[in-house]
């Protein structure tokens, strides 16, 4: 139950987040927002660091003996938040979200699929349901802006 109420926060501080980066693209830039985002991201995981106690696994050779990578979580980061800055500007906070939503279901179903060697229909059914429901909504909301502005 906890790890749901978790996965929620972080669907909320998702959309917090990136309602934050825009305003602050918007003031200072796109990419100087990007980059107070990391400083501020590096000082938070640097406090959290060493409230853990895992700065002594930081030094130990074979914290690093993986594939280059699995690493590169952060430069895909900074390409993510700078992509969702400029298109908060282009998309509403709700589709942005449930296209994002689309990306990850799409995204976790070929991780899944390539990890364990099977696809799971029903989880394929869903996302294209999801798909559809929010191609039904982008309809709907362009025909009554119409109407609206007739």
């Amino acid at each position: 139950m906890i790890y749901i109420l978790f996965a929620i926060l972080c669907g909320v501080s998702n959309v917090l987040s990136r309602s934050v980066n825009f305003a602050l693209s918007e003031k200072i830039g796109m990419y100087q927002s990007t980059l107070f985002n990391y400083i501020f991201g590096l000082s938070g995981s640097f406090l959290i660091l060493l409230i853990s106690g895992e700065t002594f696994k930081l030094l130990t050779p074979s914290t690093y003996n993986g594939p280059w990578f699995i690493y590169a979580g952060g430069l895909l980061g900074v390409v993510i938040v700078t992509m969702l800055s400029f298109l908060s500007s282009k998309v509403s906070s709700f589709y942005l979200t449930l296209l994002l939503f689309v990306g990850q279901l799409f995204t976790g179903i070929i991780i899944d699929a390539l990890s364990t060697g099977k696809i799971s229909f029903y989880q394929v059914i869903g996302g294209v349901l999801v798909v559809l429901g929010l191609t039904y909504n982008l309809y709907i909301d362009k025909i009554n802006s119409k109407t609206v502005s007739s």
